[in-house]
C-alpha cells in the first residue's frame, strides 16, 4: 500500500476493558481520526459499559495529543445475544469449563457479530480499519479470538462490502504482562493508572474490591489473567513485544 493510500482513521471495538483500552491508545498513536464502538449484548458485567464513558472522558482530559484525535463514540444494541447465548457471561450461572473444553463464558459468534456490525458502521463512517483486543497468547481458548478466525473474517468482510477493510489485533501475540508493558510504552504511568482505576475486566461485574491491578472479584478467569499479567510485568519489566 502506498503511503498516500494509508488509512488515516480507525474504528476501535471498545468494551471498557483493559485490552480494548490499550488498543484504543495504540490506535490513537497511529491514526489521526479514531472512533469507538461498544456493544450491549446483555453481558453479565454490564458495568463495563459505564466505564467506557469515564475512560473516554479521561483520555480527552489527560492525554491532549490523543484527545484531538478521538472522535465519536457509538453504542450498538446486540441484546439478542443474551437471549440465545445462555452462557455464564450473559446469565448468572456458574463459571465452569464445559464438556467442549471451553469455559462457560464463551458466547458463540460474539466477536464475529461485533466485527460485522463494526464493518457496517465503519462503512458509513469512512473508517476501514477495525481494531480489536483479541489475543491468542493469554486467553480462555475462545475460537473467535484466534488469528486464523479473524483473518478469514477480514476476507469475508472485504468480499461482502467490496471495501478493503483491515482487521487489526495489536495484542494477538502478546502475553498479558506484555499488554501492560505496551500500555506503559504508549502512555506511561498515567495510562497504566487509568487502566488500573477505570477499566473493567471482571466477569462477575465486581467494582467493589480494589486490587493493585484494578477492580474485580479476583477469582474469575478474567481477573486471574489480568492479575497475573500485572504482577509478571511489574516483577520482570517485560518489553511490549
Amino acid at each position: 500500500m502506498r503511503s498516500s493510500d494509508k488509512p488515516d482513521g480507525a474504528l476501535v471495538l471498545f468494551s471498557g476493558g483493559q485490552d480494548s483500552t490499550t488498543c484504543l491508545g495504540h490506535a490513537l498513536e497511529r491514526y489521526t481520526r479514531v472512533e469507538t464502538v461498544g456493544f450491549d449484548y446483555g453481558q453479565r458485567h454490564g458495568v463495563e459499559l459505564e466505564c467506557r464513558a469515564r475512560i473516554i472522558e479521561a483520555l480527552r482530559e489527560q492525554f491532549p495529543g490523543w484527545g484531538t484525535r478521538l472522535g465519536e463514540d457509538h453504542m450498538l444494541d446486540l441484546s439478542s445475544f443474551g437471549a440465545i447465548g445462555e452462557t455464564a457471561l450473559t446469565t448468572q450461572s456458574e463459571i465452569v469449563v464445559t464438556t467442549s473444553g471451553l469455559p462457560s463464558t464463551f458466547v458463540p459468534g460474539r466477536n464475529l457479530a461485533f466485527f460485522v456490525y463494526a464493518a457496517a458502521l465503519g462503512y458509513r463512517r469512512g473508517l476501514h480499519v477495525l481494531v480489536g483486543g483479541m489475543c491468542e497468547t493469554d486467553y480462555s481458548g475462545y475460537p473467535d479470538c484466534r488469528d486464523e478466525t479473524l483473518k478469514a473474517l477480514q476476507q469475508a468482510v472485504q468480499l461482502g462490502t467490496d471495501v478493503p477493510f483491515a482487521i487489526e489485533t495489536p495484542l494477538m501475540w502478546l502475553s498479558k504482562a506484555q499488554t501492560w508493558g505496551l500500555a506503559h510504552t504508549l502512555g506511561g504511568d498515567a495510562f497504566v493508572d487509568l487502566i488500573r482505576e477505570e477499566t473493567h475486566t471482571c466477569y462477575t461485574g465486581d467494582r467493589t474490591t480494589r486490587h493493585d491491578w484494578g477492580y474485580g472479584c479476583g477469582t474469575c478467569p478474567a481477573c486471574e489473567l489480568r492479575a497475573k499479567g500485572y504482577r509478571d510485568w511489574r516483577a520482570s519489566g517485560l518489553p511490549a513485544g
